[in-house]
């Protein structure tokens, strides 16, 4: 997964996947996806990502399963 802030637009885009885009959706007017034929996922873009999203602070973290 990639993440890039475009401080001149401010915008935000989200790249889950390298698939060729077929689609994208508006999830709001800040807000789309882009869907591969199969409808997964592959991008998302934020637009005013400063105000839409917290993009001053980004974190991941993994969690193991741990039961035994």
């Amino acid at each position: 997964m990639k993440i890039k802030h475009f401080t001149d637009t401010d915008t935000a885009l989200v790249e889950f996947s390298d698939h060729q885009v077929a689609r994208t959706k508006e999830i709001n007017e800040n807000i789309h996806i882009d869907l591969d034929v199969d409808g997964n996922l592959v991008n998302m873009t934020i637009e005013h990502a400063s105000s839409q999203a917290n993009i001053a602070e980004v974190a991941y973290q993994q969690i193991e399963n741990k039961s035994t």
